[in-house]
């Protein structure tokens, strides 16, 4: 006997590689299907670019605006508050004096 592989054999070897590269073939064009192409990206990152600067722009238009509510307070109700107390904690420590 020798170690050759008969002609069925040979023929089985050939059907069990043939079928695995068509599973192979069958399995990258499937995922070559999934790929976003690369102007989807680029609109895409376009988009997101554009938000991401839009959000930028209004979180910076909040802190201006958180700044000056900030200034309005300490104008509008802190000040007068202060210059009311003030003279009346004076008079106070003074009156309780010799």
């Amino acid at each position: 006997m020798s170690d050759e592989p008969t002609l069925g054999e040979v023929v089985r070897r050939f059907e069990d590689r043939f079928t695995d590269v068509r599973d192979d073939i069958k399995q990258l064009g499937d995922r070559i299907d999934t790929k976003v192409s690369q102007e989807v990206y680029d609109l895409r990152h376009e988009a997101l670019t554009q938000r991401v600067t839009t959000l930028e722009t209004l979180r910076e238009k909040d802190t201006e605006r958180i700044v000056a509510t900030r200034r309005w307070l300490i104008g509008a109700v802190v000040m007068p508050l202060v210059s009311v107390l003030l003279p009346i904690i004076i008079m106070l420590s003074r009156g309780a004096g010799p």
